[in-house]
C-alpha cells in the first residue's frame, strides 16, 4: 500500500490479481498527482514573470496554457480506466470525484467564459 492509499484495500472488495501488477498503483499514483499539479502548473507563467523573468513566459506560456487544462481533463479520465481495469474501488472513486470537479471547471469557463461574452451588454441572443 502507498502513501496516497492507492493499494488494494480488501475489505473494500478490491482484490489483488496476480495479472494486475502493482504498476496499476503507480500509474493510479501519477495520474492524481498529476491532476494536483494542474493548478501549478496553469499559475507557473504568472509566477514567473512576477519574479522578474518575462522571457520565459513569452517562450513557454502557452506550453503551460495547454498542459493545465490537459492534465485537468486526460489524468481523471485515464484514471478512471485504470483503476477500473485495475479493479481499485477506492480510486475509481476518486477518479469520479476528479472528472466531476475538472468538468464542472472547464463547464464554468465555457459558460461565463465563452457564450456570456459573445452577448455585449443590452442585447438579448
Amino acid at each position: 500500500m502507498s502513501s496516497l492509499g492507492v493499494g488494494p484495500d480488501p475489505r473494500a472488495g478490491d482484490v489483488s490479481d496476480r495479472r494486475m501488477p502493482f504498476g496499476v498503483d503507480r500509474v493510479i499514483m501519477w495520474l492524481s498527482l498529476w491532476w494536483m499539479a494542474g493548478p501549478l502548473i496553469f499559475c507557473t507563467p504568472a509566477i514567473v514573470r512576477a519574479m522578474g523573468f518575462p522571457w520565459v513566459m513569452e517562450e513557454f506560456g502557452s506550453v503551460f496554457w495547454w498542459a493545465a487544462p490537459t492534465g485537468a481533463m486526460v489524468a481523471p479520465i485515464t484514471g478512471l480506466v485504470v483503476a477500473h481495469n485495475g479493479r481499485r474501488r477506492k480510486a475509481l472513486g476518486r477518479f469520479i470525484v476528479m472528472t466531476t470537479l475538472s468538468s464542472a471547471l472547464v463547464l464554468t469557463y465555457w459558460v461565463f467564459g465563452v457564450l456570456l461574452t459573445e452577448c455585449p451588454d443590452g442585447y438579448h441572443c
